[in-house]
């Protein structure tokens, strides 16, 4: 019989940290927040490394982390113990029968992807990318851009008027940028001899020189992309919160999932295409360089704000901010079916 007055527990299955990114994360964070808000409880499973500011995602919002073991019948085991009523998962690294297990384990599950699901058995999947619900499926599934996860720090915020004579350009790639591209793209923002003020989010320092100033991962990121006259970025999980927020945007691709996504932004002329980032290696030569391509569209993006605003007014109209509640509305359906 079902215990009306046990409110729901729900466990998020992601990890973050320097060679991994911190994108999954964040857009857990994001459900999460929703969740918490609505008085249900969450805890996380998994890790955090080497990055002190995606920990700082969870700590400032009083979210637990719990460590997670690797191998589906522990995670099972964990998920019992912590009396969970539902799990999200949100990694390309798990192993292909986690989900199965914890369904048979009696868990509804969620899961994250970004089209192909790997795999990974679900009741329930979740796939923001833009134009997701044209792609083929099997499985019952929440498509596209009406279900991007935002957070509060983005949703809050509106566009900061621009206007100003020397575009303001903030540079980042995800809360790690686990591949090392970010030098590359600085240099490439100096070589289009462009007037600009530059700023350049990377965990590793390095001198850029000329108008950009390097700092380190930051809270003040939605902050950031708001004031912003131009980002430079990938095609990852924080485009969404710049088309929230109607920012010009020159898209790259550092991993091949990002793929799908930055074609279709592209294509749709949300951004501005810059090709693929000069070093997909674990190992990334800091001498890598971007090509004449991608510099002469920098170049044309700083040089005309009507060309750069265009790329944000499209953006602006694809996501409303309140993809987190119907996702939030399915999963709590869900989870209440099962208790």
């Amino acid at each position: 019989m079902k215990d009306e007055a046990r409110p729901v527990r729900v466990g998020f299955r992601c990890d973050a940290g320097a060679g991994s990114g911190v994108g999954h994360l964040v857009r857990c964070v994001a459900l999460a927040e929703e969740l918490s808000a609505r008085g249900t409880e969450v805890v996380f499973l998994g890790e955090v490394r080497d990055s002190a500011w995606a920990l700082a995602q969870l700590n400032g919002r009083g979210f637990t982390l719990v460590p997670a073991p690797a191998e589906p019948a522990g995670l099972a085991a964990l998920a019992a113990r912590l009396r969970l009523g539902a799990v999200v998962l949100d990694s390309y690294r798990l192993p292909e029968g986690t989900g199965a297990v914890l369904r048979k384990a009696g868990l509804p599950v969620l899961a994250i992807v970004d089209g192909d699901p790997l795999g990974q058995e679900a009741d329930l999947y979740l796939d923001q990318n833009l134009g997701a619900e044209r792609r083929p499926f099997h499985g019952e599934r929440l498509a596209g851009a009406p279900y991007v996860l935002l957070r509060d720090s983005v949703r809050r915020l509106g566009r900061a008027a621009g206007g100003g004579r020397v575009p303001r350009v903030l540079c980042f790639f995800g809360g790690t940028d686990s591949a090392g591209v970010a030098p590359a793209w600085a240099r490439a923002l100096l070589a289009t001899g462009r007037p600009f003020h530059g700023t350049v989010v990377s965990p590793a320092p390095f001198e850029a020189g000329g108008p950009i100033t390097v700092i380190p991962p930051t809270d003040r990121l939605p902050e950031l992309m708001a004031g912003a006259d131009l980002v430079v970025t990938a095609a990852g999980s924080a485009i969404w919160e710049l088309c929230h927020l109607g920012v010009p945007t020159a898209l790259t691709w550092v991993a091949g999932n990002q793929l799908i996504g930055y074609e279709e932004l592209v294509g749709r002329g949300v951004a501005a295409g810059l090709g693929r980032s000069p070093s997909l290696t674990d190992a990334p030569s800091p001498a890598a360089s971007v090509g004449a391509g991608a510099v002469g569209v920098l170049s044309r993006l700083l040089a005309d704000p009507a060309v750069r605003e265009e790329h944000g007014r499209r953006g602006r109209g694809l996501v409303d901010g309140r993809g987190r509640e119907r996702v939030a509305d399915a999963l709590l359906r869900m989870a209440g079916r099962a208790i």
